[in-house]
């Protein structure tokens, strides 16, 4: 088997490495500590270029409903969300972010640059784009 055939273990590899250092890295790093909820929030919320609601937030994240809705209760207490009646359904909750939401997730979307640069430091500028690119493009086929 080839390396190129190896990429869905690469890439899970990758991912078990990332989901148990990133949360507390990206806190140090920004000085957001016990944000790192928020922002998944924020980023589940951004996702969606229509209206967002709760269903959004418990897709993106794979959680359940009340899960989701705990988690954006505790983001709008924080003063990264704000609810509005939805356009749509009136029984919904549509969610934006407020001006500390976007700053918020802008400092998280910050580190992320600098955790991709960090990581692809020794590479030659062409396949950091390249690369850069490839995960844009599995992230937006992927819907995330």
């Amino acid at each position: 088997m080839s390396e190129a055939d190896e990429g869905g273990p690469a890439l899970f590899r990758l991912v078990r490495f990332w989901s148990r250092r990133w949360a507390g890295q990206a806190a140090t790093r920004t000085g957001q500590a016990g944000h790192v909820q928020h922002i998944l929030v924020l980023e589940a919320v951004h996702t969606d270029p229509g209206e967002a609601t709760v269903g959004t937030v418990a897709h993106q994240l794979g959680l359940d409903h009340s899960g989701a809705s705990r988690m954006v209760k505790d983001a709008v207490d924080a003063g990264y969300l704000a609810r509005a009646t939805s356009e749509h359904d009136r029984r919904r909750a549509a969610l934006r972010l407020t001006d500390s939401g976007h700053a918020l997730l802008a400092g998280a979307r910050e580190w992320q640059r600098h955790a991709f640069a960090d990581l692809t430091a020794s590479w030659d500028e062409p396949d950091r784009l390249r690369f850069a690119a490839y995960l844009s493009r599995l992230a937006d086929e992927v819907g995330a």
